[in-house]
């Protein structure tokens, strides 16, 4: 009988945090059906639906480059997540030592550097290197910024995975690079698609790099378009909400594609 009381003020709980996390949403999506001149309250839906904020942002052409160019960005620092974070782990993991216990140690203390603490030296290093205003530059420094977080969930996931496949493999002639590609990447499915989903998710959503790094209107990413909404003069909030809905669509599906594997590898590779 407790159990069930339990049970059902958890679901309760979990009922209300979900709703207070859809505020936002629910008002982005509410404003941006609403016309520029309709200053009734936000969380009143209105009575009509204006497309005229989405075709006003798809006929300005630029969204399309800006989700060409946040597409480029994501897609190439992932990749580049994915595989450095998993190389790294994996003799993390295997290699049971104080050098390697220290370094884990050393990933976790980066993951708690806040990242505007290091812009002012990372930008003129980038100056130096002549990366600002390149896509490359912005690839390297979210990839760089994402990195730890990646060999740190790699590294949990990649020590549930028994060592006797290893040792198995190694007894019929496989070197260890063979074994990584061959016997441990195989299994890594639910964890990488975690590490897919929070850096993309974050680099998808990044503004602080991409002001710096991308000066350019030729590069900027969506999430620097639609601060273009907002200025000292004039604030456009229905045609941002708009421009901020079809920003945050992709993420939306590639997380409802890919949550069961994002549970099973957080739960996994967090949690043991």
């Amino acid at each position: 009988m407790r159990k069930k009381i339990v049970r059902q003020i958890l679901n309760i709980l979990c009922v209300l945090i979900a709703f207070f996390h859809f505020i936002p949403v629910y008002i982005l999506v509410m404003v941006s059906f609403k016309h520029p001149d309709d200053f009734s309250s936000r969380w009143i839906p209105p009575k009509y639906l204006d497309f005229g904020n989405y075709l006003d942002v798809l006929g300005d052409g630029k969204i399309f480059q800006a989700f060409g160019n946040s597409i480029l960005v994501t897609v190439c620092a992932v990749i580049l997540v994915l595989f450095c974070g998993a190389a790294c782990a994996y003799p993390l993991a295997r290699i049971k030592s104080r050098i390697s216990s220290f370094i884990v140690n050393m990933v976790l203390a980066v993951m708690m550097i806040p990242s505007l603490s290091v812009i002012v030296p990372l930008y003129t290093n980038m100056l130096k290197l002549g990366a600002i205003n390149t896509y490359w530059g912005i690839i390297l420094v979210l990839a760089a910024y994402n990195l730890p977080m990646s060999v740190f969930l790699f590294t949990n996931f990649i020590r549930t995975i028994s060592t006797e496949l290893d040792e198995a493999a190694a007894m019929d002639g496989c070197r260890d690079s063979l074994i990584f590609f061959k016997i441990i990447m195989p299994q890594l499915q639910p964890v990488v698609a975690s590490v897919l989903i929070l850096t993309g998710v974050k680099i998808w959503n990044d503004y602080k790099y991409a002001l710096y790094f991308l000066q350019k209107s030729k590069l900027e990413t969506i999430t620097l378009y639609i601060s273009k909404f907002f200025s000292d003069f004039s604030v456009n909030l229905n045609m941002a909400a708009a421009a901020a809905v079809l920003a945050i669509l992709p993420v939306c599906l590639l997380f409802l594609f890919l949550q069961k594997y994002f549970i099973s590898g957080l739960s996994e590779g967090s949690i043991k």
